[in-house]
């Protein structure tokens, strides 16, 4: 069983394997007083059936409804946990990086059909007292850490002129897309990723390089759009310009060594 289906199945978060509710046998009302006895105020407490299951749902779209929270709390947890794992390096990045993919790409599939229930990550969380950081942190951004920040772990045996060609190549991929006109947030941000994990894969890049805080901005503003949502004209404008900016950043910085 993979890393993210053990935790996936170990963690509870609002379920809804019953959408009915049921309560033991008890009392209520005060002084101990029973269903239909008197409570503390002299006023008769009404009969209550302990053993009648309260009903969660109504209808099966409420159901459906709370079975994707349901999903959505689980994905959020899961990466909590795996962000926390990598960072004490209790798994490795060849592990790490595509169960992160996955959790992200579920992420964005659970909350696409809860986008009227659940409008705001945020709220969500604080709804349901979810206190995980690393996760909201890594769905903001919508790419593993090892894309965000460079794979430490892996060695640079490809060899210089390879990295170079590599972000050369994903520089012109984004340009091009974005000059096809194809400026949808899902079309957009796959290439963006590349051009910030190609950069983190040449280590004489200087750590301060721009051109890495604009992809990481880019990559935030475009994972927090719909899917389907285009950028407008002038943040297309805008993109373009940071594109060929950065680029030419590179390439001076690569003549000067």
């Amino acid at each position: 069983m993979s890393y993210t289906q053990n935790y996936l199945n170990s963690v509870n978060g609002p379920s809804t394997s019953s959408s009915t509710m049921s309560f033991p046998n008890s009392s209520f009302g005060g002084n101990g007083a029973g269903p239909g006895g008197p409570s503390s105020n002299g006023r008769p407490v009404p009969n209550i059936n302990l053993d009648e299951e309260i009903r969660l749902t109504t209808n099966n779209r409420e159901r459906a409804q709370m079975d994707n929270m349901a999903d959505l709390y689980s994905i959020i947890v899961v990466l909590e946990h795996l962000e926390v794992a990598y960072i004490r390096s209790a798994v490795s990045h060849t592990e790490y990086t595509p169960a992160c993919k996955q959790l992200i790409a579920q992420f964005k599939t659970a909350s696409s059909l809860l986008v009227d229930v659940v409008p705001d990550l945020e709220k969500f969380m604080k709804e349901y007292s979810l206190d995980c950081p690393a996760a909201a942190k890594r769905i903001k951004i919508g790419v593993p850490a090892t894309i965000e920040f460079g794979d430490a772990g892996s060695s640079n045996t490809s060899g210089h002129y390879k990295n170079v060609a590599e972000i050369v190549q994903n520089y012109n991929n984004a340009m091009d897309t974005l000059k096809l006109g194809r400026t949808a947030a899902d079309e957009m941000h796959p290439f963006l990723a590349d051009i910030m994990q190609s950069l983190n894969s040449m280590r004489a890049l200087p750590s301060d390089f721009e051109g890495r805080a604009k992809m990481r901005e880019w990559l935030i503003k475009l994972n927090a759009m719909k899917a389907s949502q285009e950028l407008d004209n002038d943040e297309k404008r805008q993109l373009e310009f940071d594109l060929d900016s950065t680029y030419s950043a590179f390439m001076a910085w690569l003549n000067s060594q």
